[in-house]
């Protein structure tokens, strides 16, 4: 790997500042290209859960698991990134079901310990509303999506990385070869190109003639003004998860993705603020501060594509649905990829190949 080469990462959100970071440290000049400066648009609406919970195959679990643990290494590199693993208490799913979660994920090695009403209660103290049966696992946590993505820049930044504001035109091309992007009407040369821009990578994956099969759900989450300790952890209730900020507020949604938002975004809005209110005890100063609606970038599959776009040499795609979780990991993946060649074995799945282009 030359420590010259020139990458431009397009989208300034988790997946973007996390390529940008390790690109730098790597030792390539990195340029960051973004319409929205730093945070990116569904970042700072994220849930921000770090797990490798219920609902995915072993093939993406391993996937998981690896970026948890590459999120304590990130700590360590990067002190002071607002990261907390505080833990999460889920009852989601029907008892039967919670059951076989626990059974399957036990086999592959998660942390999960079967509690009940008792135990729930002193894990989480303030619940107006305990399970007869939830699952307990302390190895989940949070990082503070805007705070650590603005960390990952600054640092970035400090390591000779530029940061750019601005609309991507297009991808410039010469002989199918990336050769960089045009901003604003302004070519900024590179050797390669990865587009990491969220719910905006579609439309400049298409300058380059390249298709992402990509949906953007939109996910309603309510945040409560500033208040005392009610949570210790993440809490993962039947039609509501929650969790508490390290600035005190209260965010929740119907699930960690948000729900619909509906016709009346709102209205929905302040409904889901009451039912998070009544679900904690002693909440009755707990004010309605805002509501965010944030669009998931989600491939069809539901899940990630971290790969080289074939056909077009020096293009890198990485857009993801998980981003809190797998940014650490798909950054220092993707990193190894696009300088040195290297692709780990926890990406073969992830190709955008495997959509047919």
């Amino acid at each position: 790997m030359s420590s010259a080469k020139q990458v431009i990462v397009i989208g300034a959100g988790i997946i973007g500042a996390s390529i940008a970071w390790h690109l730098t440290k790597a030792g390539a000049r990195v340029t960051v290209v973004s319409t929205s400066g730093a945070g990116g648009v569904a970042t700072p609406n994220s849930f921000a859960w770090i797990n490798a919970s219920w609902g995915n195959p072993e093939t993406y679990f391993r996937l998981r698991i690896r970026a948890m643990a590459e999120w304590k290494r990130l700590a360590n590199d990067l002190p002071g990134l607002p990261l907390a693993w505080c833990g999460g208490l889920c009852w989601d799913l029907p008892a039967d079901r919670l059951e076989a979660y626990a059974v399957e994920h036990l086999s592959w090695g998660y942390g999960i310990e079967r509690v009940g009403r008792e135990q729930a209660a002193r894990i989480e103290p303030n619940l107006a509303e305990l399970p007869d049966f939830a699952l307990y696992v302390a190895q989940e946590g949070v990082a503070e999506p805007a705070a650590t993505t603005k960390a990952l820049l600054a640092d970035a930044e400090r390591r000779g990385a530029r940061i750019v504001t601005g609309t991507v035109d297009r991808v410039a091309l010469v002989n199918g070869k990336v050769t960089g992007v045009v901003v604003s009407g302004e070519t900024i040369g590179a050797d390669d190109v990865v587009i990491a821009a969220g719910a905006g990578a579609p439309a400049i994956a298409a300058t380059a003639d390249i298709k992402l099969p990509i949906e953007t759900p939109p996910g309603l989450i309510v945040h409560s003004r500033p208040s005392r300790k009610l949570l210790n952890g993440l809490v993962l209730a039947d039609r509501l998860h929650m969790r508490q900020t390290t600035e005190g507020r209260i965010i929740a949604g119907s699930d960690f993705g948000g729900g619909d938002p509906g016709d009346h975004p709102e209205a929905a809005a302040r409904e889901l603020f009451a039912a998070t209110k009544a679900m904690l005890r002693d909440a009755d100063g707990l004010e309605f501060d805002f509501h965010t609606i944030g669009y998931r970038p989600t491939p069809a599959d539901g899940f990630p594509i971290v790969s080289r776009a074939e056909g077009v040499g020096g293009l890198y795609i990485a857009v993801t649905h998980s981003g809190i979780t797998l940014a650490p990991a798909v950054g220092l993946f993707a990193a190894r990829e696009v300088l040195d060649g290297e692709r780990d074995a926890l990406l073969e799945p992830y190709g955008l190949a495997r959509f047919g282009q």
